[in-house]
């Protein structure tokens, strides 16, 4: 099946995650101009009340800077930008957030936690698409079945709330019944592991741990160097901090005082995602998540860098593989 349009002419076939606290405006606009799609959770534009709606001014600020980009480019026009929606029973925010991204004609929906059919159908009515994000093959089929238009197959290894089966086992699962829009997370991190996933049958890779160590970034300078000097040894899964299954830094849950080899198991019925401070955010504001391919970031950068890295890693892998297979590249 063909790509849907949002998803086709990206510089490399790469979608930026949204990040929890740190995906911000600056950082998606950074991935969007740079010819990768740029994303971020709606929760992670909060107000007080009383205040003007955050998400309003950072959708309005992104449209704005994108047509602007893409007028003064035109043979080289930024990529589309994402918005996560949480669909889950503990987000106050989601219908409200909703009617926003119709609003502003959000160009890819990305939902977590929770297949709804009202909310892709928001989505369709203005033309958008939408990835829902799954662990297995299960949760694959339901998503589809209720109206997604794709699908982020987040194995083991990714940052953040991950999965446990291998990428070979569930792209292979998922591509047994379905021929549309699949993105791999886990430990996409080079571009040749975004070469690799589209190997495995999927269109593209979904990263985000690497862009923690990027300017942009809203992380503090403490976590960004943690993930520039860590590597997949120091990962730990845990259920423990949001009452659902993620990868966290091990020298992040030290300096908290606790023993990373040694942690409880949540409730998950204590999971809360009413608003962006999220079940227990507060408590645990200083354990990071990060997925396992860290090992591949060694210095904290702009995002346009990091890239263009990437950018460079992905044609050499397919420059090599050409000439171990014995191929001629067009």
């Amino acid at each position: 099946m063909a790509l849907p349009e949002q998803l086709q002419n990206l510089r490399i076939p790469l979608i930026g995650s949204p990040l929890f606290i740190i995906s911000n405006p600056d950082l998606v606009l950074a991935q969007c101009k740079s010819g990768v799609v740029g994303s971020f959770p709606a929760l992670n534009a909060r107000e007080k009340d009383g205040e003007e709606i955050e998400l309003e001014k950072w959708l309005t600020r992104i449209n704005e800077e994108l047509d602007a980009h893409n007028q003064a480019n035109p043979d080289s026009p930024a990529a589309p930008y994402a918005v996560n929606q949480i669909v889950h029973r503990t987000n106050a925010r989601l219908e409200r957030d909703v009617e926003i991204c119709v609003k502003h004609k959000v160009p890819v929906w990305i939902t977590s936690l929770g297949a709804q059919e009202w909310v892709y159908e928001a989505a369709h009515s203005v033309g958008a698409i939408v990835l829902h994000d799954i662990i297995n093959d299960t949760f694959a089929k339901k998503a589809i079945s209720k109206g997604a238009d794709g699908l982020i197959a987040v194995a083991a290894g990714a940052g953040g709330h991950a999965g446990a089966l291998s990428p070979l086992a569930l792209v292979q699962e998922i591509r047994e019944w379905f021929d549309g829009p699949l993105y791999l997370s886990g430990a996409i991190a080079k571009g040749d592991s975004i070469l690799a996933a589209q190997a495995m049958g999927a269109d593209g890779g979904y990263a985000g741990s690497a862009f923690i160590a990027t300017e942009e970034a809203n992380a503090v300078e403490g976590y960004k160097q943690m993930i520039v000097e860590n590597g997949a040894s120091d990962i730990v899964y845990s259920n423990l901090f949001t009452g659902v299954w993620g990868n966290y830094l091990k020298p992040s849950i030290a300096a908290a005082g606790m023993d990373p080899e040694a942690l409880e198991r949540s409730d998950p019925s204590a999971m809360n995602f009413g608003s962006a401070e999220g079940s227990k955010a507060k408590k645990w504001k200083d354990i990071w998540g990060s997925g396992q391919g860290i090992g591949a970031v060694d210095e904290i950068l702009p995002a346009a860098k990091l890239i263009d890295r990437m950018a460079a890693e992905y044609e050499a892998a397919q420059d090599r593989l050409a000439k171990t297979l014995g191929w001629t590249r067009a």
